[in-house]
């Protein structure tokens, strides 16, 4: 039961941060997620704020699930906990590249997610924004991306 309460909270968590970015980061707290839309050098940006919008509940989920015998806050909290790790890694490291870990990557689910972000950072404003989704993002730019990478093996 505690690993499936832990699958569909990682998979509910897509529409959460999906419902976070635009309605929150484009929202009212516009101010901590701009800096993310313009170039810059700094290390960190406001933006990494938002990492503590999940990781304290989640934090706490897992404490008091494992102070509860593991009860289901624990495996609520693991989900949140992975689609914070996933969410690193898709969007600061293969994305933005903010860390070059994954540099040669070059597979069509990855292209796909990099064009929807980019489409997404087209608009440098609080407004007209599309794309707003993680690991799950308009059919169309998986469709794209599958064909770009068959006519680049032909």
């Amino acid at each position: 039961m505690g690993v499936i309460l832990t699958i569909l909270t990682f998979i509910i968590m897509e529409g959460m941060a999906w419902s976070t970015h635009r309605f929150v980061m484009h929202g009212f707290m516009w101010y901590f997620h701009q800096d993310h839309h313009e170039p810059h050098q700094n290390v960190f940006e406001r933006n990494d704020v938002f990492f503590l919008i999940y990781a304290i509940p989640s934090w706490l989920l897992i404490m008091f699930g494992m102070m509860n015998g593991n009860d289901f806050r624990l495996y609520i909290g693991l989900g949140i906990l992975f689609y914070g790790i996933a969410y690193f890694l898709v969007h600061d490291v293969l994305i933005h590249r903010r860390f070059k870990w994954f540099d040669n990557t070059d597979n069509w689910y990855f292209r796909a997610i990099r064009k929807a972000h980019k489409v997404h950072h087209k608009n440098q404003g609080k407004h007209e924004g599309k794309c707003f989704g993680m690991l799950w993002v308009p059919l169309k730019f998986f469709k794209e991306a599958q064909k770009s990478q068959q006519l680049q093996q032909s």
